[in-house]
């Protein structure tokens, strides 16, 4: 490759890194898979090597990918957290062992696991913990003391301490607590996390600690960064210390005096790691003696003394037996591979979503088919390829009318999924229900999808309507309920007749429309009568209102069944009319975006906050932006907000301008 050719491919390379790591390192949302970054990465410095002239400072391969967000106070490492070097091969292992010996070092490894988590400091004085702070940029990270309180595991008073302790540790979600909280998001129509590292940094970074305790975090820990008033000389006696002082430490950690046992140590982790309550991306090797330490030193990146081996994606060969289709809560048909089982990442696997007929198409998976099949992020199976068809298979085409119900299943506008659009759907009841009893719609306390399940499977309940018709006697033969839990439930779900329409709108689920779309609708039109007798063309004339909504608001008012919904509903007393709200002017003249999950408002009643308010919600930044209220998982509009210097506030400081 010619110099300007490398130059061109290193400046993309970077764009590319820098970019990802944003999303990565700072809001928790990556784009990439672990093994696509690592390759990228490999890539510049394999560049950077071969041509020396294009390495610079700012190089994402010399510095920690993170940075300090502004939502919290910052705090500056008085010991650098440094990066570890990743190695993708035993022979880059034994490279490192080389280069150790070769300062005339006979080193001892001490081998250990390495945790996919989020990287923490915390703080010790007279063994009270006073500070616990997050990585950033290895320099410069946040405090989040308060929410690292909550985790049981990190302990607040350490007997028998020294004058002071700094550790570092790695908080991280336990598998369990990553599949419940999945399934909560899911629910509640949230996007959920990618995979337990992501949820861990999520959760971790909440302005309000309930969240974060609510979370089930936990953590290991894995260093000493300083220490008064105790002499250490060496890595495993420093985490047999530390174990006793009452901190949960690194996993199977052991000590080995040859590369070649450090690599077969490295190989038995791999084996296990499937069987882990958590996740690993890798193992680390680290010299133990602390003055061979200092003799190796530190690049401005990387620790000499250490380095990390990360863990190839593991994929498998199998058989796939048939493509089950679902039907959702929207009534999107999707499907689903079902395979032969394989052990992937320590647990059996069968099953892995195909996402709609262009990804089928586009692997051109058929029934009978050899697949392969890996685990994203260790965590969720997925096809990634045909390697084989059976003879004589033939191509696969998604049904035409719904598997539950028999209705047509259609395309929609220019959608890739396929929809069943009969509202009386019994495979869309379940989900519609639990959306409907929501706490961002009718709110209806008690009425979760356990509940929800129950009554659905009983017959009890097959529309939204059937909520109201509901007795003591049909609540009695549910299981763990009591008298007093089923009156509660009753009171609940006549509180929630007199919410206001809007509550009502987003609950019957209408395609496309959302919070605020059910709230300016509501305002707008004033009733349910109003809104069902409305064309596209008054619709389209909401601020903020598009052909697409107008249009799946007439769509739903002219499916069967909805007439009779609405007047169901109306006949057990639900109310059908907008009450207004009382609006001020404290954010007169102010555009603000949300973006990411707020702590408690979703974004839908953020933006209706900020509307009653005199201001304007606004779903794009500009430099005319004011603010940008921002959440976990921000994604590119926070980005953009740093670039243009738009202040970006949290969800406890907008509350406060609007008290």
């Amino acid at each position: 490759m010619e110099l300007e050719q490398a130059k061109q491919r290193v400046q993309e390379l970077r764009r590319v890194i820098e970019y990802n790591n944003r999303l990565y390192y700072d809001q928790d949302a990556p784009e990439l898979e672990d093994y696509e970054y690592d390759a990228l990465t490999r890539e510049l410095k394999a560049l950077e090597a071969e041509f020396p002239q294009l390495v610079t400072a700012d190089s994402p391969t010399q510095k920690v990918g993170g940075t300090p967000s502004g939502r919290f106070t910052k705090v500056t490492h008085a010991v650098k957290m440094e990066s570890l070097q990743d190695a993708f091969s035993y022979e880059e292992l034994r490279d490192f062992d080389r280069r150790v010996r070769s300062e005339g070092i006979e080193p001892r490894y001490v081998v250990e696991a390495k945790i996919d988590g989020l990287s923490v400091s915390l703080e010790y004085e007279n063994g009270v913990f006073v500070r616990g702070s997050t990585r950033g940029d290895g320099v410069v990270g946040e405090d989040v003391t308060k929410n690292l309180a909550t985790i049981k595991d990190i302990p607040k008073k350490l007997a028998n301490a020294p004058e002071f302790l700094e550790v570092r540790g790695e908080v991280y979600m336990p598998r369990a607590a990553f599949e419940q909280l999945v399934e909560e998001q899911e629910l509640n129509d949230k996007q959920p996390f990618k995979n337990p590292r992501n949820a861990a940094a999520g959760s971790l970074r909440q302005k309000d600690s309930k969240i974060t305790a609510s979370r089930g975090l936990s953590i290991f820990v894995f260093n000493i960064q300083q220490i008064r008033g105790k002499t250490l000389t060496g890595h495993k006696e420093s985490l047999d210390y530390v174990k006793d002082l009452g901190f949960v430490v690194s996993p199977r950690y052991s000590v080995y005096t040859n590369i070649e046992d450090a690599i077969k140590e490295i190989e038995a982790i791999g084996q296990m790691r499937g069987a882990l309550s958590f996740d690993i991306d890798g193992a680390v090797i680290k010299v133990d003696n602390f003055a061979q330490r200092e003799t190796l030193g530190s690049t401005n990146k990387f620790p000499r003394w250490a380095i990390a081996f990360k863990y190839p994606p593991e994929e498998k060969e199998t058989e796939l037996l048939d493509i089950d289709i679902t039907v959702g809560r929207t009534g999107v048909l999707t499907p689903t591979a079902v395979f032969k089982p394989v052990q992937l990442a320590g647990t059996t696997v069968s099953r892995a979503i195909l996402h709609n007929q262009d990804f089928i198409t586009q692997l051109d998976v058929r029934i009978g088919d050899t697949i392969l099949v890996r685990k994203a992020g260790d965590i969720i199976p997925e096809v990634v390829a045909v390697t084989a068809h059976k003879e004589e298979s033939q191509p696969f085409q998604m049904p035409k009318i719904c598997p539950s119900c028999g209705a047509a299943a259609v395309h929609l506008e220019d959608e890739a999924a396929l929809r069943c659009v009969n509202p009386e759907c019994p495979a869309q009841a379940l989900r519609n229900i639990i959306h409907f009893a929501s706490r961002n719609a009718m709110d209806i306390d008690g009425l979760g999808k356990a509940v929800a399940a129950q009554l659905v499977n009983k017959g009890y309940v097959h529309s939204a309507a059937d909520i109201y018709s509901l007795t003591m006697e049909q609540l009695l033969e549910l299981d763990k309920f009591k008298e007093k839990s089923a009156q509660n439930l009753l009171s609940a779900i006549e509180a929630s007749k007199q919410n206001n329409l809007d509550k009502l709108l987003f609950g019957l689920g209408i395609r496309n429309i959302g919070e605020k779309a059910a709230s300016l609708m509501a305002e707008h039109f004033g009733s349910m009568q109003a809104i069902k007798e409305a064309s596209p063309e008054a619709l389209s004339e909401i601020e903020g209102f598009g052909a697409v909504m107008a249009q799946s608001v007439v769509a739903f008012f002219a499916k069967d069944g909805t007439e009779d919904l609405i007047f169901r509903l109306a006949q057990a007393g639900v109310n059908m009319a907008w009450h207004g709200e009382e609006k001020t002017d404290k954010l007169a003249g102010m555009t603000i975006v949300v973006t990411g999950t707020l702590p408690s408002l979703s974004r839908s009643e953020a933006e209706a906050l900020i509307t009653k308010n005199g201001g304007k919600a606004s779903g794009s930044v500009s430099k005319k932006t004011a603010y940008v209220l921002a959440g976990e998982a921000a994604g590119s509009k926070l980005t953009k907000a740093q670039q243009l210097g738009v202040p970006v506030i949290s969800e406890e400081e907008f509350l406060q301008m609007i008290q």
